[in-house]
């Protein structure tokens, strides 16, 4: 059987994402966490519609993810003074502290994966992923407006 580019993209992902959550060792992670607790870790503060974007997660489902990262208290939000519509998400101590740790693992986990590649491969690389993210992207948003 050859293997398709979703196959490949699909098992990459589950590389990652198994060697991640074996190499933090904490077992209140969930898988859909780490890609939150990185984003608030270089926005924090941010509100819940743009955390949903940047992670490609529905709205719904960051609201229970979110719900259950507070309970570990990893996150907190909050209104801003002024601005009572929107919750902003928030890293608590313990939350920055996970970050970090995920930010390292992720740099190591893809040090392993690219190791044999040369820096021009990288690049070409993410440059590809990048394209092929847009291009879905694209079509997911041209999709939702039908």
């Amino acid at each position: 059987m050859k293997e398709s580019i979703h196959y490949l993209v699909m098992a990459n992902y589950l590389q990652f994402q198994k060697s991640l959550i074996s190499n933090i060792n904490n077992p209140e992670l969930t898988s859909g966490q780490p890609k939150i607790l990185e984003y608030l870790l270089f926005h924090d503060g941010a509100v819940q519609k743009e955390i949903a974007e940047a992670c490609y997660i529905e709205p719904a489902t960051l609201t229970s993810v979110l719900l259950g990262m507070e309970n570990k208290e990893l996150v907190i939000r909050k209104n801003k003074e002024g601005n009572r519509r929107n919750l902003y998400v928030y890293l608590t101590d313990k939350g920055k502290n996970l970050a970090n740790q995920i930010v390292e693992q992720f740099e190591q986990i893809e040090k392993k994966a690219l190791s044999g590649l040369s820096g021009q491969d990288i690049e070409s690389l993410t440059r590809m992923l990048a394209e092929i993210c847009k291009n879905m992207k694209q079509r997911s948003d041209s999709s939702e407006q039908k």
